[in-house]
């Protein structure tokens, strides 16, 4: 189970670094970010690959929420709480999420590009779910990359011990968060949508 739940990890760890990116190019604007991602997507919604990450979800949040079972009460540091927690949260975003998307794609015919991802983001009250929704999301991926690194690694890598290198992955992580937010909310000022997707917050 834990070999599946590795590898089935890094294929969805590839996706999820584009897709950190492409969110991360936000910062240039909203119609950047909408051609960056249909580039992107020239790969990952190719139809052989979109088969093997969805494959690769559902074995993630299957294997995940059975490891969590399993190891929740044998967990000793809190590194190992931190990547038990933080799989768990990956495991139920994933599902809401995916759900979410094929939701957007298949019943309200939308295009699930910048605007369907920052609807309830940039409108109150949606946003005081979303935002701590989509922000424990990112900070999640970089912990449950961070416990694993901390497990793992042995050595010494560019001058950093292998806790300097974990915490150096945290604060990756948090830098990343607010730089997306920083762009998906337009920096800040919020993001007008078109009319299409208002439907999506009860417009």
């Amino acid at each position: 189970m834990k070999q599946i739940h590795y590898f089935s990890g890094l294929l969805i760890a590839l996706f999820i670094g584009l897709h950190l990116f492409n969110h991360l190019w936000s910062i240039m604007g909203a119609a950047e970010h909408i051609s960056m991602m249909e580039s992107l997507r020239s790969i990952y919604r190719h139809r052989l690959i979109e088969v093997l990450l969805l494959l690769a979800v559902v074995i993630q949040i299957i294997s995940g929420i059975r490891l969590f079972i399993s190891k929740r009460k044998a967990v000793a540091s809190s590194y190992d709480k931190l990547q038990i927690w933080s799989g768990l949260y990956l495991a139920i975003f994933f599902l809401i999420h995916v759900g979410a998307v094929f939701m957007g794609r298949l019943v309200l015919h939308l295009d699930t590009n910048f605007y369907f991802g920052v609807a309830g983001l940039n409108t109150f009250p949606y946003n005081l779910f979303f935002v701590p929704y989509y922000g424990l999301a990112i900070l999640s991926f970089f912990g449950h990359i961070a416990a694993i690194h901390h497990a793992k690694m042995k050595h010494s890598l560019l001058g950093l011990t292998p806790s300097q290198q974990t915490k150096s992955i945290l604060v990756l992580g948090v830098i990343v968060t607010i730089l997306i937010f920083y762009g998906l909310t337009n920096h800040f000022a919020g993001v007008k949508l078109p009319a299409e997707y208002g439907i999506l917050v009860g417009k």
